[in-house]
């Protein structure tokens, strides 16, 4: 069988007993993504960094698909977790990259006066694989040569 799109366990999660994403319902369109271990998100405070929750995860996919990461519609109101990001994005072209092997974290800020612990196996946020476009003077011909953040690198 020729493998289209899916999840894999990343390189140094192997013996993590990391879980590979799944829908919850028949149509359910994001795969339910779980923290890959236990972490605490401070709360916010002007100037900090991001947490990001590493998911032991990396995904593979066709050559014109991405995979967008999406907050829990719960994780607002009940954790204060709002993605730094708004939406993350993952190239095709990070999956196995020399850096991290392409595996995908979410990027969380904690708008609630306490921090917020996020125990391994929460599920913290849902992927959705998508399709795109390019236009007709496209000319993209670089490669990447990084991890997380190395797209305009």
């Amino acid at each position: 069988m020729e493998k289209l799109r899916g999840f894999e366990v990343a390189k140094g999660f192997e013996k993590e007993q990391i879980n590979l994403p799944v829908r919850k319902t028949k149509y359910s369109a994001g795969y339910d993504i779980e923290a890959a271990e236990d972490c605490v998100i401070p709360s916010f405070k002007k100037g900090m960094k991001p947490t990001l929750v590493k998911t032991g995860l990396k995904a593979y996919m066709q050559e014109d698909e991405y995979l967008m990461l999406c907050n829990r519609s719960s994780n607002p109101g009940k954790k204060g977790l709002i993605l730094a990001n708004s939406v993350g994005i993952v190239d095709k072209d990070y999956y196995g990259n020399p850096d991290n092997d392409g595996a995908i974290m979410f990027s969380f800020f904690n708008v609630k006066e306490e921090d917020i612990e996020i125990k391994k196996g929460d599920c913290i946020g849902q992927a959705i694989f998508h399709k795109y476009l390019i236009t007709d003077n496209d000319v993209a011909e670089g490669e990447r040569k990084g991890g997380f953040g190395s797209t305009s690198k």
